[in-house]
C-alpha cells in the first residue's frame, strides 16, 4: 500500500546542477555585500586555525629547547591573541551568513507566495495542497541551509586545506609528501560514499513522502477514519510506511557510519607515516621535533574538512533537489492573464450575457457547450440541472477563475477577458455551499480584513443577513476568535457569517451557489428574508438544489449536459412540462414522502 503515496517529485536530478546554482546565486546578488565580507572572514578565520600549530613549533624549536623564558612567554601572548581574534572573526561570520541565509529566504518564500496566488484554479485542481505548503516549508529551509552553512562555509574548508598545505610544504617538502601519500585513498572512498549515499537519500527522501501524504490524508480524514472503525486497519498501513521510513533511515546511516571510521583510520595513517619517516629524520639529526608535533597537529585539522564534506554533501544535495521544485513551482505559468492594456471598469450596472460559451477542465472535455443567455440589470436568474449539468462553471468562468474555451462573456457589454481581474471581481461577490473562515476573528472574517471596510459597515451587513444575533451571544462578539477553518461554529452561522461578508463588499452583482442548501429550516427562512434585501438594486444569479427557494425568480436556466434546455418563469416551466417539471415533480415527491414519514413518527411517539 505504500506505493500509492508515492509522488514524482521526489526523483532527483543531479547531485549538483550549475544552471539550477547560478539561478540560486541570484537571490544573493543584491546582498553581495555580505558575501563578499562572509568571504573575507572565512579567508582570516581560515588563516588563524593553522597559524597555531606553526607558532608552537617555534615555541619547542626554538624558546623551549634553548631554555628561552621570555621568548615562551611572547609565543604563548601570540597563541592567545590568535584565539581571541579568530573568536571575534568567528562571531562577525556567523552573524553574517545566517543573516544572509534569512533575507535570502524571505525573498524567494515571498515570490513563491505572490507567484501562488497568481495562478489559477485550474493549477490548484491538479495540485496536491501539501506539495505547495512543502515548497513554502521545508524546501526553502534546505535552502536557508545552502546559503547560512553551504556554499560561504564551503570556502572556510577550501581556505583551510590551502592554508595547512602552505604551512606544511614552507615548514617540509618531503615531509609534506609523505602526508599527502594517502589522499588517492581518501578520494576514491569519498567518491564511493558519495554515490552509495546519494542512492540511500533519495530512498529516504521518497519513504518520508510517502509517510507525510499518509498523515495528510488520515489527518484530514480522522471523522471517517473513526466511524467505519478503521483505526487498526489503518494503524497497520501506517506501520508498513513508517518502517519503510525507518529502515532507508538505517540503510542511510550505514554509509555514515562506514564513512567517518574510514576517514579516521586514513587520518591515523597519515600520523603514523609522520612519526615514522618525520621520527627516523628526527633520529638522524636532520629534523627537529616541533616539525614534526606540527604536522601531526595539521594532519588533524587536514582531515577534519574532509570530514564535514559529508554533511556539506547532504545539504548540496538536499538543496538542489529543493529547488529544482521550487523552481518547477516558480517556472509554472498557469495564469488566467490580464489583458496588456485592461479596459478601464469605473463602474457596473450588472448586465450579464454568455454568447457561445464552450468551457472544458480538461483539454476538449467540454462540461459547457455552446451557452448562450442575458441577464439584465437588478435582474435574479436561478440556474437549476442535476449534478455536473455545469452550474458552477458558470460561477467560474464569470469571475474568470477559468478562461473560457470559446464565446464571449459580456459585463455591462464589456469583454471581461478584456478587464483587469481584481476590476471585474470587486464588483461580484461569492456565496459558496462550502464556506470557507480564515483563522482570525468574526471581524476579520467579514471584512476579510480590508481597512476599506469600516466597523460600522461590518455591524450593518451582519445585522442585515440575521448574523448578529448568535454573533451578540458570544463573549467577545465580533472580536470571537475563529478557529482553522470555522471549527467552532456550525455550518449555519459560517453561512451567515459568509452572507454578511458578501454584503459587506456591497457587490452589483452577487451570486450564491447552493448557499442555502447545508442549514436548517429556521435558518433558512432567516437567510430567505436576508436574501430579499441583498438583492434589492443588484443583479444575482442563483444555483439552488431546492427548487422552492428559486420560484419568484425573474428567470430561471435550466442546464442538463452542459448545455441550457429551458429558460422562463417558474410557472412557464412548469406548463412547458420539460426537465424543470420533471425536477419538481422529484423534489415535490420527496417532500411529501418525508411529511408523511415525519406525521408518522410524531404519531407514533404520541402513543408511545
Amino acid at each position: 500500500m505504500a506505493n500509492d503515496y508515492n509522488t514524482d517529485d521526489e526523483i532527483l536530478g543531479k547531485a549538483y546542477d550549475a544552471k539550477l546554482m547560478r539561478r540560486l546565486l541570484t537571490y544573493i546578488k543584491p546582498y553581495k555585500k555580505y558575501v563578499i565580507f562572509a568571504i573575507l572572514l572565512n579567508v582570516l578565520v581560515a588563516a588563524l586555525g593553522p597559524l597555531r600549530p606553526y607558532l608552537m613549533k617555534i615555541a619547542i624549536d626554538d624558546y623551549i629547547a634553548n631554555h628561552n623564558f621570555h621568548g615562551l612567554f611572547l609565543i604563548s601572548m601570540y597563541l592567545l591573541a590568535s584565539l581571541l581574534f579568530q573568536s571575534v572573526i568567528q562571531y562577525f561570520l556567523t552573524y553574517y551568513t545566517q543573516y544572509l541565509g534569512q533575507k535570502t529566504i524571505f525573498d524567494l518564500r515571498k515570490q513563491i507566495f505572490t507567484h501562488t496566488q497568481k495562478l489559477s484554479l485550474r493549477f490548484f485542481d491538479k495540485t496536491p495542497i501539501g506539495r505547495i505548503v512543502t515548497r513554502v516549508t521545508n524546501d526553502i529551509e534546505s535552502l536557508n541551509d545552502l546559503f547560512s552553512s553551504g556554499i560561504i562555509m564551503v570556502f572556510s574548508d577550501v581556505f583551510i586545506i590551502l592554508w595547512i598545505l602552505g604551512f606544511m610544504f614552507f615548514m617540509d617538502v618531503k615531509l609534506s609528501l609523505v602526508t599527502l601519500s594517502v589522499l588517492p585513498i581518501l578520494v576514491y572512498g569519498t567518491f564511493l560514499f558519495r554515490r552509495k549515499v546519494r542512492e540511500s537519500y533519495r530512498n529516504v527522501r521518497l519513504h518520508l513522502a510517502r509517510l507525510n501524504a499518509f498523515m495528510q490524508e488520515h489527518v484530514t480524514g480522522m471523522n471517517v477514519v473513526q466511524i467505519f472503525h478503521k483505526e487498526f486497519a489503518e494503524l497497520k498501513r501506517f506501520l508498513n510506511i513508517n518502517k519503510d521510513y525507518r529502515e532507508a533511515n538505517i540503510k542511510s546511516n550505514f554509509y555514515y557510519s562506514i564513512f567517518y571510521p574510514g576517514v579516521e583510520l586514513i587520518s591515523s595513517i597519515a600520523v603514523g607515516l609522520i612519526i615514522w619517516y618525520g621520527g627516523g629524520e628526527f633520529i638522524r639529526g636532520s629534523m627537529q621535533v616541533g616539525v614534526l608535533i606540527a604536522f601531526i597537529i595539521y594532519t588533524d585539522m587536514f582531515f577534519r574538512p574532509i570530514r564535514d564534506l559529508s554533511e556539506k554533501y547532504n545539504i548540496l544535495q538536499t538543496a538542489m533537489a529543493s529547488s529544482e521544485r521550487i523552481f518547477k513551482l516558480l517556472d509554472n505559468k498557469t495564469f488566467v492573464r490580464n489583458p496588456e492594456v485592461p479596459v478601464k471598469l469605473d463602474s457596473v450596472k450588472g448586465e450579464i450575457e454568455f454568447k457561445n460559451v464552450w468551457f472544458a477542465y480538461n483539454d476538449e472535455e467540454y462540461v459547457l457547450k455552446d451557452v448562450s443567455f442575458k441577464i439584465n440589470p437588478g435582474e435574479t436568474v436561478a440556474i437549476v440541472g442535476h449534478t455536473g449539468a455545469g452550474k458552477t462553471s458558470i460561477i467560474n468562468i464569470l469571475s474568470r477563475f477559468y478562461d473560457i474555451s470559446k464565446g464571449s462573456i459580456l459585463v455591462d457589454g464589456i469583454d471581461i477577458r478584456t478587464l483587469d481581474k481584481k476590476d471585474l471581481r470587486k464588483y461580484i461577490s461569492i456565496v459558496l455551499q462550502d464556506v470557507f473562515l480564515f483563522s482570525g476573528t468574526i471581524r476579520s472574517n467579514i471584512s476579510m480584513n480590508n481597512d476599506d471596510i469600516p466597523y460600522e459597515k461590518i455591524l450593518e451587513a451582519a445585522k442585515i443577513v440575521g448574523a448578529e444575533r448568535f454573533i451578540d451571544a458570544l463573549t467577545n462578539k465580533y472580536d470571537e476568535e475563529v478557529k482553522e477553518r470555522g471549527a467552532t461554529l456550525s455550518v449555519g452561522q459560517k453561512q451567515l457569517i459568509s452572507f454578511a461578508r458578501a454584503l459587506a463588499y456591497d457587490p452589483k452583482i452577487l451570486v450564491l451557489d447552493e448557499a442555502t442548501s447545508s442549514i436548517d429550516t429556521e435558518t433558512e427562512i432567516l437567510i430567505q428574508r436576508a436574501i430579499e434585501k441583498l438583492l434589492i438594486g443588484r443583479t444575482a444569479i442563483v444555483i439552488a438544489h431546492r427548487l422552492s427557494t428559486i420560484q419568484n425568480s425573474d428567470k430561471i436556466i435550466v442546464m442538463h449536459k452542459g448545455e441550457v434546455r429551458e429558460t422562463g418563469t417558474h410557472q412557464e416551466l412548469l406548463a412547458k412540462r420539460g426537465i424543470y417539471y420533471k425536477l419538481y415533480q422529484l423534489q415535490y415527491k420527496d417532500q411529501e414522502i418525508a411529511g408523511k414519514n415525519e406525521a408518522a413518527e410524531n404519531a407514533k411517539n404520541t402513543l408511545t
